[in-house]
């Protein structure tokens, strides 16, 4: 009962992704590579993204077109995401995806 939650919006979990971003050699963020377009009809891409998250690779995503305004209105974005992972963690990250679906991307 004494615990305390913070609550935040919007770009406050920004600091989360960039702190669970793996570093380059120079000691920057490492390089993001694209895992796959996903489309939202399904929110297949919160599924995989969530599903990411859990195995501890980090992620972030991109929408398309009017994708910001879509995800305002309709909760998603009406044109699909990009979901984009550190170069270094690609392949775990396919093969998660690929065992999830039994599908290439």
């Amino acid at each position: 009962m004494g615990e305390r939650f913070e609550l935040s919006w919007g770009k406050a979990r920004a600091g989360e992704l960039l702190e669970n971003w793996p570093r380059s050699e120079d000691g920057g963020p490492e390089e993001p590579v694209l895992l796959c377009h996903c489309e939202c009809l399904d929110m297949s891409d919160q599924l995989r993204m969530n599903m990411l998250k859990a195995y501890g690779i980090p992620c972030l995503s991109v929408d398309h077109g009017d994708g910001n305004f879509g995800r305002l209105i309709l909760g998603m974005s009406g044109e699909g995401v990009d979901i984009f992972v550190p170069k270094s963690l690609l392949e775990d990250a396919l093969a998660l995806c690929e065992e999830e679906n039994n599908e290439e991307l």
